[in-house]
């Protein structure tokens, strides 16, 4: 049996950045971070010749064609393996909520099969083999932070080139500097969004217009300053600042990533003494990240009590097996 534990992330800046639209006319960024959240996956050979895949329901078929789950599906095809089978999925956070979970769920599953075959992958083949399945066979709307922050884990600055060309940095940050960040950070369940690709959709088809791509580079130029910010020492005020930038440049690039209920979130969390928040992934649901000082966190509770605080913390490991 093998058993493949991938980090969810949380994205600081430059969301949007990592789609072609963008990054193919110049280079986009991001700063991300791997969390202690993640996607389980168990494969096992299976006495029968069938397929077994076990997520929020159960297909038992006998070829990869037949099989419904469309990552799955490409991701047998991809490694050659044709049948006598069991895959299972177990999530620490519900999908749809802005964390990555279907990149994690691919760049996990593809690390657990490679193993099945007896074969060790590097964090960048699983990566670049995760974008081919979800944006090049299954033509998702999606970028590619999140299949990268999946693989390589840990805190990072990653640059998407023209020519498709990844480049992954590790931002340095010692303990007492990630020790600041986790307390002086806060995720806030709002609800799952169910708009997601339709949003990064439109996003990618208003990239051709003038005042949001220009938009899109002032995001990109925003995960500079974040991981500069980083790296003189993490001041939560400064990260605060930026995130609320981030967040007003993002609500301009398409309708759906806000709604009523999101603003008044926000006004409450700022009014209670948060520094900055954004929504997580594509926008319209998932999780608000909150930039709070520790003395204004309660605070940041009772003006958002019907909301569900996740207690988080930085995650050094990308995918890896576990057993």
């Amino acid at each position: 049996m093998i058993i493949t534990r991938t980090p969810f992330r949380i994205s600081f800046a430059g969301g949007g950045t990592d789609l072609a639209a963008f990054y193919r006319r110049e280079p986009g960024a991001v700063v991300s971070t791997a969390i202690k959240k993640y996607m389980y996956i168990t494969v096992n050979r299976r006495f029968e010749s069938t397929i077994r895949v076990s997520y929020s329901r159960t297909e038992i078929v006998g070829s990869v064609d037949e099989i419904q789950h469309p990552v799955v599906r490409a991701a047998l095809g991809l490694t050659g393996i044709t049948g006598g089978i069991e895959i299972i999925s177990i999530a620490d956070i519900p999908a749809g909520t802005g964390l990555g979970s279907s990149s994690s769920f691919t760049v996990g599953l593809l690390n657990a099969l490679y193993a099945y075959k007896g074969t060790l992958k590097s964090a960048e083949e699983l990566a670049q083999q995760a974008c081919q399945i979800e944006i090049d066979i299954l033509g998702e709307p999606i970028g590619k932070q999140d299949q990268y922050i999946a693989a390589y884990g840990g805190l990072c600055y990653i640059q998407f080139n023209p020519n498709d060309s990844v480049f992954v940095s590790p931002i340095i940050c010692d303990k007492t500097c990630k020790e600041t960040l986790e307390q002086n950070l806060m995720l806030l369940y709002i609800g799952e969004s169910r708009q997601a690709k339709a949003i990064l959709a439109k996003r990618s088809a208003n990239t051709r217009q003038v005042d949001k791509f220009r938009s899109l580079q002032k995001m990109r130029d925003l995960a500079q300053e974040t991981r500069l910010g980083f790296l003189d020492g993490s001041d939560p005020k400064e990260l605060g600042r930026l995130l609320h930038e981030g967040w007003l440049l993002k609500k301009e690039l398409v309708e759906g990533i806000t709604n009523s209920a999101i603003d008044s979130y926000y006004e409450k969390a700022l009014s209670a003494g948060a520094y900055g928040v954004k929504v997580s992934g594509a926008g319209g649901g998932g999780f608000l990240l909150l930039v709070a000082p520790p003395e204004k966190r309660q605070a940041v509770r009772q003006a958002l009590s019907n909301l569900q605080e996740m207690d988080f913390a930085f995650e050094a490991e990308g995918s890896k097996i576990i057993s």
